[in-house]
Parts: C-alpha cells; structure tokens; sequence
C-alpha cells in the first residue's frame, strides 16, 4: 500500500533520507544528518509532497518532492519551478519493484499537481539510475561523480 505522508511521517522520511545518502553502507548510522538534512528540514512547506510505502503494516519507503530557491538550491536542481525527488526504500525490501510503484505514484501526484518535469540527483554508479531511466529520466549535468536527471512529466 502506499499512503500519503503527513507531520507525523516526518521521523521516518529522515531516516529514508539517511538510507539514500548511504545507500553503498550495509549498515546506516543511527545519529547524525547526513550534509542533505535539506531534503527534510521544516518539513511542510509549499510544494512538499510526499508519499510512504506500507508493507504488513510497516513503512518500507517513502518517495518525495520539495521546491527549493536558487540561493539554496538541492543537488538536483534545475529551476525553482521543478520539484527535487528523493526516494529511499528499506535495503531488505530493494529489488522487489517497491521503489518503481513510489516513483511510479510520486509522479503521477507531481503531474496532478500541475508540474511538467521533476529532477533529482543520484550518484553515477548508484543501481537506481537505470531505475530513474526506465521512468523517464535524463541526464541533464553532471557533477562531482553525480547525474543531476529530469523527466518530463507534460503529455503522458
């Protein structure tokens, strides 16, 4: 089941935010934010859209957006107008296609709520690139090792 996230989802998207930075670890540090707190920091703000994945009544996943300004701009920017994705599913529940349905959703929300592309960053050799691919992403810039992607969500 996917479900849409509210206030209280909050603890759990920080610790999705904490399974993507580290997503080469086998295991994730129980303290500390990772340098992208950004991506969940005063959570609620116009244009934060989020959306958790339920499995035998556990969150597994969570996939959101949020708007950021060109003077603070997130890894994955393209304009103020694009939102920035994130997307994290719990390593015993990766490959099993959880990740396509959050995605598969999270877009849909995004193209209902009138945006015509979103954008993300993902590392070059992180495995979900060909996820994003598969859904429509294209390298727009790299930087650092990292893809900056955009897929076009008009016309579809």
């Amino acid at each position: 089941m996917i479900r849409p996230a509210g206030p209280r989802d909050v603890h759990f998207l920080k610790d999705m935010l904490r399974h993507a930075y580290y997503w080469r670890a086998t295991t994730v540090p129980e303290s500390g934010e990772p340098p992208v707190q950004r991506y969940v920091e005063r959570w609620g703000r116009p244009g934060d859209t989020a959306l958790v994945a339920i499995v035998d009544f556990q969150p597994v996943g969570a996939a959101w957006y949020r708007l950021f300004k060109a003077d603070n701009p997130g890894y994955g920017f393209i304009d103020e107008e694009t939102p920035e994705l994130s997307i994290a599913v719990v390593p015993s529940k990766r490959g099993t296609g959880l990740g396509s349905e959050l995605l598969d959703a999270l877009m849909a929300k995004a193209r209902a709520e009138g945006y015509s592309a979103i954008s993300l960053s993902v590392e070059k050799d992180n495995p979900a690139v060909s996820l994003y691919e598969r859904h429509g992403f294209e390298p727009v810039r790299e930087d650092d090792g990292a893809y900056t992607m955009r897929a076009e969500l008009t016309g579809q």
